[in-house]
C-alpha cells in the first residue's frame, strides 16, 4: 500500500475539550476553515442544507493506543469482542472519525454545528453536505450491543 497525505481544511473551535462517550446531541461548536487556503465562497450554498458529514482526526489519540484487533466495545465484557472495523471507537488505525451533525449557520469561514462528536482542536479533513440519497438504501440492521452503546450517545 502507498501512504497518502492529507491537509486539514480547518479545525474544530469550541465544544468539548475532552472526549467522553455520551451526550453529544446538545454540544455546539464551530468548524473554522483555514483562511490561508479558502475564501468564504468555498461555503456558498452550504447553508441550504440541514446537516453535514464531517471527517476529522482523533488528534489526541496517541499512536501507541491504536487498536487493530478485536476487543469489547468500551471495554464492556457484556458486549461481544468485535474487530476494530466493526465498531466506531477512536483508537482506530488512521484515527479518523466521521460524524453527521446539524448545521446551524455559516458565517464567513465559520460553520456553526450541533452534535459534532469531535473535540476542540480536532483537525477537520473534509466536510460535505448530507444528502438523503447518500444515506443507506433499503433496510438497515445492527446488533443489539450497538443499539445499547448508542442509546445515550446523542
Amino acid at each position: 500500500m502507498r501512504a497518502i497525505t492529507v491537509e486539514p481544511v480547518g479545525s474544530v473551535v469550541g465544544g468539548r475539550a475532552e472526549a467522553f462517550d455520551d451526550d453529544w446531541g446538545t454540544e455546539e461548536a464551530l468548524i473554522r476553515l483555514d483562511g490561508t487556503r479558502f475564501e468564504p465562497d468555498a461555503l456558498a450554498g452550504l447553508e441550504a442544507f440541514s446537516h453535514l458529514e464531517v471527517v476529522f482526526q482523533f488528534h489526541l489519540v496517541n499512536s501507541s493506543s491504536v487498536v487493530t484487533s478485536a476487543r469489547h466495545p468500551r471495554d464492556n465484557p457484556d458486549w461481544p469482542k468485535v474487530g476494530i472495523f466493526a465498531q466506531r471507537g477512536k483508537n482506530r488505525p488512521n484515527r479518523l472519525g466521521v460524524s453527521r451533525c446539524r448545521l446551524l449557520a455559516v458565517d464567513g469561514l465559520d460553520i456553526h454545528v450541533r452534535g459534532l462528536d469531535a473535540i476542540e482542536g480536532s483537525p477537520v479533513i473534509d466536510l460535505k453536505p448530507y444528502m438523503a440519497e447518500y444515506g443507506p438504501q433499503g433496510p438497515t440492521s445492527q446488533p443489539a450491543w450497538a443499539t445499547e452503546l448508542m442509546s445515550a450517545y446523542y
